[in-house]
């Protein structure tokens, strides 16, 4: 069986585009020939070939293969042990970087998975789907996601990068993003610090190394850059966005705006409404 799905318009990070399963007659083959999205195939019973750049892999139960867009390939079942599959046919901005997290790459496009059957249980259950009626796309796409999550887990590690973070830099980045989620509460250098689980000073020394500016230098700048962005908006008072950014104290919020910006909130604003 197949099921073709429309495009979506709603989840285009990623989105299904078909899925279906089929016990194969012998020899039953496919291509060569293209797709223009990506297909991944389980194979649930059986054996056959598939191939791709000029290489040939023999398959058997429990492990599949990717084709991707706008790829030469082929494949064919044994001639006396055809393989049963199910496939997954998706495509979407994040689909490339989430196979490649699960190890799947034009040049490494099988993969293994022989713990459990929950790879049919997705397919069921996208089958058993068509009872939903308003939720069925975002049901579909999280099934998805489950299924990626699943061969991410249990795929090959990650290959090391030629560029290796250093231990500084994984410690700034975790500052920022801190800073960054977290801009809009009452945050001191010192939760940085117990959220890092470094000594405060250490922490202090790395960041403004790495940056040549302080943490509480950047905290400062970026909840004025997002107050900024707020002024814009007529419906917010000068308050309103103090608070939205961490500030309780008007006067505090005026100081560090104009020490940033070199005018006050309100000149500030007066000049984007003039734009």
């Amino acid at each position: 069986m197949i099921e073709y799905l429309p495009r979506s318009k709603q989840h285009t990070e990623l989105y299904l585009t078909q899925y279906g399963s089929e016990a194969c007659s012998p020899g039953h083959f496919h291509g060569p020939a293209v797709r223009s999205h990506y297909l991944l195939h389980y194979i649930m019973d059986g054996e056959g070939i598939f191939e791709v750049g000029g290489t040939r892999y023999e398959l058997r139960k429990g492990q599949g293969f990717l084709i991707g867009p706008d790829v030469v390939t082929y494949y064919e079942a044994n001639t006396t042990n055809p393989w049963t599959y199910c496939w997954f046919g998706f495509d979407g901005v994040l689909a490339d970087s989430l196979l490649k997290q699960a190890g799947l790459t034009l040049d490494s496009p099988i993969f293994h998975y022989e713990q459990d059957d929950r790879i049919y249980q997705y397919f069921t259950y996208m089958n058993e789907s068509k009872r939903y009626h308003k939720a069925r796309e975002t049901h579909l796409t999280g099934l998805l996601y489950s299924l990626l999550s699943l061969l991410v887990e249990f795929g090959p590690a990650m290959p090391i990068s030629e560029h290796k973070e250093s231990r500084a830099e994984i410690y700034v980045e975790k500052v920022k993003d801190f800073i960054e989620t977290n801009y809009a509460q009452k945050i001191t250098i010192e939760d940085i610090a117990q959220f890092i689980g470094l000594n405060r000073s250490y922490l202090c020394s790395l960041f403004h190394q790495e940056l040549n500016t302080s943490i509480q230098d950047y905290l400062i700048r970026y909840r004025i850059h997002i107050a900024c962005e707020m002024m814009g908006n007529a419906e917010l008072t000068i308050g309103d966005i103090a608070r939205s950014v961490g500030y309780y104290d008007p006067l505090l919020f005026s100081k560090m705006f104009k020490k940033v910006m070199g005018s006050s909130p309100r000149q500030y604003r007066f000049e984007v409404r003039k734009i």
